[in-house]
């Protein structure tokens, strides 16, 4: 967890030197308030998971693993559909609404809605593919 804890707190780090050379750049407050922010998100996540990882026992690594053995259940999405395509299309027609009026988001949400509910019950149901893996 030490990586990781290096890795937010460089990226906190960044922010800080980012939040310095702005401010005394630009001697603008509003922008370096959000600076300190994304600073403050960065080092209070690598703070709390440095101080974890000095109190924990250090992971077990596998190293005689196979990706077999960590996979899941293969084909459990369906290999051909429409309904990312129809997502994008009523996304879209969603995005569109704000110039061009109301109507274009009611019909956007449809298609958006039904993309949904057709790509959650097309995933339940029980596929060729899944049955040859069992």
């Amino acid at each position: 967890m030490r990586n990781e804890s290096r890795v937010y707190l460089g990226i906190g780090s960044f922010f800080v030197l980012t939040l310095l050379i702005y401010f005394f750049w630009s001697r603008e407050s509003t922008g370096s308030v959000l600076l300190l922010a994304s600073a403050g998100l960065g080092i209070m996540p690598g703070l709390y998971i440095g101080w974890w990882s000095r109190r924990m026992q250090p992971r077990l690594e596998d190293t005689e693993v196979e990706p077999k053995d960590i996979t899941g259940v293969i084909g459990q999405f369906p290999e051909n559909t429409i309904f990312p395509f129809t997502l994008g299309i009523g996304l879209w027609l969603v995005g569109l609404a704000f110039v061009f009026g109301l109507w274009f988001a009611i019909i956007g949400l449809g298609f958006v809605f039904g993309a949904a509910i057709g790509a959650t019950q097309e995933s339940k149901r029980a596929s060729f593919s899944e049955k040859e893996n069992m």
